[in-house]
């Protein structure tokens, strides 16, 4: 199954019992906002509590950690999802906050059928999608049978042996100036990890906050990837969340999902560790 899916194409599968639509809007009034008005039947997962296990230090895994499988495979019960599923995530960011990471992290214990709106909420309300105000109360599935993450990861160790040994294409895909270290809006430390090469997540887009075409994503990571093969990348951003957005700009192009470093640049820069500025 492809991993996106037009408003227009979500509107033409109805109503079936298979499908759940899931709000991973994010931010603290993410949850008025979704009960003030979501898509029909949507049911919404939270970030920090549903998708991720913060820690009291964020040098410690950085400030949206994975939970465990078996946390997540609980939060999946409780949106009523099973294995016969198919699954349709969307948040007010194009996809690249929390649907992408839910995407992600619903491929990476097994699922298939799971797909992120292209354009998110904005793309489904200007096509005339239904909506519905008020909590949605899904009948609760069992968890579900998730034994481990089955998409790559590394750790910080792995990212400071890339930084020394050049194993790896390292991908920082925040905005340019925060990777330059001109600003840092929510970090305690301005720069980028050593070696590391800007692509921002915003060129993933076209105008009108839909994915670019797979041809044109396909190209410009070959590009930039060169000879290296998806598993000799490691993408990061500032906590592991929208750098999802990228692995999916990949699977959109038809390429393996590669490297996912969660701790990202909110872990690296409380660990003293080397800190680069400027251009790579």
């Amino acid at each position: 199954m492809k991993p996106l899916i037009t408003a227009e194409e979500l509107y033409a599968l109805g109503p079936t019992k298979s499908l759940v639509l899931i709000d991973a809007r994010s931010g603290r009034e993410a949850y008025t906002q979704y009960q003030a008005q979501h898509l029909r039947e949507a049911r919404h997962v939270d970030l920090d509590q549903d998708l991720a296990a913060p820690v009291a230090n964020a040098a410690h895994g950085g400030r949206h950690p994975l939970p465990t499988v078996q946390s997540f495979a609980e939060v999946l019960g409780r949106l009523g999802i099973g294995p016969e599923s198919r699954v349709v995530v969307y948040d007010d960011k194009a996809g690249a906050n929390a649907a992408a990471r839910f995407w992600w992290m619903l491929t990476a214990v097994g699922h298939r059928a799971v797909q992120v709106l292209d354009g998110g909420l904005a793309a489904a309300l200007a096509s005339g999608y239904p909506t519905s105000a008020g909590p949605e109360a899904p009948d609760a599935s069992p968890a579900y049978a998730a034994m481990s993450w089955q998409l790559p990861t590394v750790t910080i160790e792995e990212v400071e042996r890339a930084t020394q040994t050049g194993s790896h294409l390292i991908i920082d895909v925040r905005e340019g100036a925060r990777y330059r270290g001109e600003i840092e809006p929510i970090d305690l430390v301005a720069g980028h990890i050593p070696t590391a090469v800007n692509i921002p997540f915003s060129s993933n887009l076209a105008a009108d906050g839909s994915y670019l075409a797979p041809e044109l994503l396909r190209e410009k990571y070959a590009q930039a990837m060169g000879s290296r093969e998806s598993a000799e990348v490691i993408v990061h951003c500032g906590s592991g969340v929208t750098a999802c957005h990228t692995l999916l700009a990949m699977a959109h192009a038809g390429l393996p999902v590669p490297n996912l470093y969660v701790g990202s640049w909110s872990e690296w820069s409380r660990t003293e560790r080397p800190i680069a500025t400027g251009l790579a």
